[in-house]
């Protein structure tokens, strides 16, 4: 017996086999016809096997080639895809891909920080699965002009390598990107695209574009080392234009170079000047050719690449020196004038009202106390203005040496403060409507008795009331005063809020000035009652307007859970003694804010507005006037009573509403959550606080800035003017 080539003992000695298309030769020696058949039908099932294993494996490499691509999606600028550097999601967390984008003959598209006249691409993987975050490796760019801007960003071909998170690497995963990127010659046209990538469960293999994305991840910025470094950044405003000069060192002679900043807001500067030091060290020097109003802090953090002799590295830097331009006694003088007329306008805005109510009724209760004890009382309350207004200067100075946007009623953006006030307002309701007599801890009592006679805590915390409900509104004359404040250093902070405040409690002065005012007002009595029960009301409804705010932030689940929350509160108050009632209400509001941290989401606004906004878009706005179209941009939020104020007696009346829906074109920006890109075009515009109205154009490109309190003549004569001939 011996084995044949198949593995199978029949006695049979295979000599030669020959196969071909339609015969089957065969030289045997056998000594039975069943070994031929055998030899047959085996000859027959190889081929068989082996035919599906090759069809088997190419199905299998022609899905994975599939998965590692997606469709070019193709315009008349640019062609532009996504591709996979790996075949399967694997064991990594991490999974390299890369976003090619393919440019036509003279179209260019933009870098992460791409100067005044771009934006850099946007990218949106919302819809997802196993797919935690994307991070984009920013290839080094080029400068070059478009439309004679100087811009930053790159030409021809472009990878930007992708590290794509992946939330549990055992099982599949799909990347569904959304891409929005701008594309520029003479003209600049956005581009859409939506791409999406499966990587299934298992070991992963590199794919036909691992090394391409591997060399364009190369091809970015080195960190900084070996040699490269920056070891100084300042920026003088003295100088007209601006300067920004960074000092470093390199381990050659620098001859030729570039600099390219990303984190100075607003800031754009051209190439720059090279000086060569000693020591193979280095100063560049970029003259600023886009400027906000805003000056940067002492501190401020922003990412330098710099390109030298064709080697470019990358290094964060925080400004050592600043310099503006100097302030006379005379200019500061004026601003202080400004703020102090502006704060005292502020006591007759309506976010303030409820709260003089309060002090008006407290005052009266008060009627036959001694004038030290009226005069202590209304000190104590300026006291509190005064005391929040430092607060709010000082926040305001240490927001900015953070680099953070800072504006007028920014608190308001946050649904944790609107809560608590929503409880404040509910509580000062209920205590004027009778339902208890307000009282604090028994620890604080003391100082904080509400009645002038035994205590200025409560008229100190109405001071705090005071300023807290100012700040949703803006006046005449605050909002020049604090873009001058807020452009500056700590100091004219400090200077232009302190005199806001004297402003704002200059009611509360007089009175204290002149304590026998008081008895000039009718002698309390029944009528009192009726005061109250009205000045409840109004406080509820100052309520009421917060929860509609937080509404409109968070959305109904979690407005309502406040709502329940502050009837619970005042439950407490009304059934407890101070001690249980003051830890209850503490574990009520700690619970409010966890529901409120847990069920919040971002609702979809039912819009009954007489106009029919379009959603702010600066690209947008620009491609309007160039078509020649008048534009009114809104820029408000559902906290801001005076955008509130605005709309009711001007926008939403004739002529302007009129106009507003015929050859106008309205444009709203909703800055009741934080938005950087409303914080930036509000801080180009000189503005940090709203309500904020401008008027575009073919007559007015630059715009038309309205008054904080609008007029229909003010805004026909702006429509007028941004018409033109």
């Amino acid at each position: 017996m011996e084995t044949d080539v198949f593995g199978v003992r029949h006695g049979v000695k295979l000599r030669n086999t020959f196969y071909r298309s339609k015969h089957l030769q065969t030289e045997v020696q056998t000594g039975t016809g069943m070994d031929l058949n055998m030899v047959y039908i085996k000859s027959y099932m190889t081929r068989y096997f082996s035919f599906i294993l090759v069809l088997t494996t190419s199905l299998i490499c022609g899905s994975a080639a599939r998965a590692i691509e997606s469709e070019w999606a193709v315009s008349s600028e640019a062609r532009s895809r996504l591709i996979s550097g790996v075949s399967a999601s694997g064991l990594s967390s991490a999974a390299p891909m890369g976003f090619e984008i393919r440019l036509k003959e003279g179209w260019k598209t933009y870098w992460k920080a791409p100067g005044p006249q771009g934006y850099p691409p946007n990218f949106d993987w919302a819809g997802s699965d196993n797919v935690r975050k994307l991070d984009v490796t920013w290839p080094t760019p080029t400068r070059f002009n478009v439309l004679g801007y100087d811009s930053i960003g790159y030409t021809g071909d472009v990878l930007l390598p992708l590290s794509v998170s992946i939330d549990d690497p055992r099982k599949p995963a799909k990347l569904d990107l959304k891409v929005e990127f701008l594309t520029c010659k003479e003209i600049c046209i956005p581009q859409f695209a939506q791409f999406n990538i499966f990587l299934p469960a298992g070991s992963p293999q590199p794919t036909v574009y691992s090394f391409a994305i591997d060399q364009a991840r190369g091809l970015s910025p080195a960190p900084a080392g070996a040699g490269f470094g920056v070891e100084r950044v300042s920026l003088s405003t003295k100088t007209n234009p601006a300067e920004l000069i960074l000092e470093g060192k390199a381990p050659f002679t620098v001859q030729e170079g570039d600099l390219f900043i990303d984190g100075l807001s607003g800031y754009f500067f051209s190439a720059p000047k090279i000086d060569v030091l000693s020591g193979n060290r280095f100063r560049l020097t970029s003259v600023a050719t886009s400027i906000p109003p805003a000056f940067p802090s002492l501190g401020q953090e922003a990412t330098y690449t710099l390109v030298l002799n064709g080697q470019s590295f990358s290094q964060k830097a925080s400004l050592s020196q600043l310099s503006a331009d100097p302030i006379g006694p005379r200019e500061l003088l004026l601003i202080v004038a400004l703020a102090l007329v502006g704060g005292f306008v502020l006591n007759f805005m309506p976010c303030v009202l409820p709260v003089l109510a309060i002090k008006l009724t407290s005052v009266l209760s008060h009627f036959d106390d001694s004038r030290r004890a009226i005069r202590m009382g209304f000190l104590a309350t300026s006291a509190g203005i005064l005391v929040s207004f430092l607060g709010l200067a000082l926040g305001a100075i240490a927001l900015k040496h953070l680099g953070m946007t800072v504006g007028w009623g920014m608190q308001f953006q946050e649904p944790f403060f609107v809560a608590v006030m929503v409880f404040v307002m509910a509580l000062f309701a209920c205590n004027l409507w009778g339902f208890f007599e307000f009282s604090l801890p028994q620890g604080i009592a003391r100082i904080s008795d509400n009645r002038p006679t035994s205590g200025l805590g409560g008229a100190f915390w109405t001071g705090v009331l005071v300023t807290l409900l100012a700040t949703p509104c803006s006046a005449p004359f605050v909002g020049t005063a604090l873009t001058f404040a807020l452009s500056r250093g700590a100091f004219e902070i400090i200077v232009v809020f302190v005199a806001m405040a004297l402003g704002l409690c200059l009611p509360y002065l007089l009175t204290a000035l002149f304590p026998s005012a008081v008895k000039m007002l009718p002698r309390p009595g029944r009528w009192m009652q009726a005061v109250r029960i009205g000045m409840g009301f109004l406080v509820a409804l100052t309520g009421a307007w917060l929860l509609w705010v937080l509404f409109n932030q968070t959305g109904l689940v979690a407005s309502v859970l406040v709502g329940i929350a502050s009837v619970l509160i005042v439950g407490f108050f009304s059934c407890f003694r101070t001690q249980v009632r003051w830890l209850a209400t503490l574990c009520t509001i700690s619970a409010a804010f966890i529901a409120l941290e847990i069920t919040q989401v971002t609702p979809e606004r039912a819009s009954f507005d007489s106009v029919k906004w379009i959603k702010f878009d600066e690209l947008d706005i620009s491609r309007r006037i160039d078509s020649g179209e008048i534009i009114l941009v809104d820029v408000t939020a559902e906290w801001c009573v005076t955008c509130k104020w605005n709309k009711a007696t001007v926008l939403y009346n004739n002529p302007i509403l009129n106009r507003l829906t015929d050859d106008v074109t309205p444009i709203q920006a909703d800055w009741t959550r934080p938005d950087t890109v409303i914080s930036d075009f509000l801080a180009r515009n000189n503005r940090f606080g709203i309500p904020f109205n401008i008027v575009y154009g073919p007559g007015a490109k630059e715009g038309i800035v309205l008054p904080e309190l609008l007029s229909a003549g003010a805004v026909m004569q702006a429509i007028i003017q941004a018409r033109g001939s």
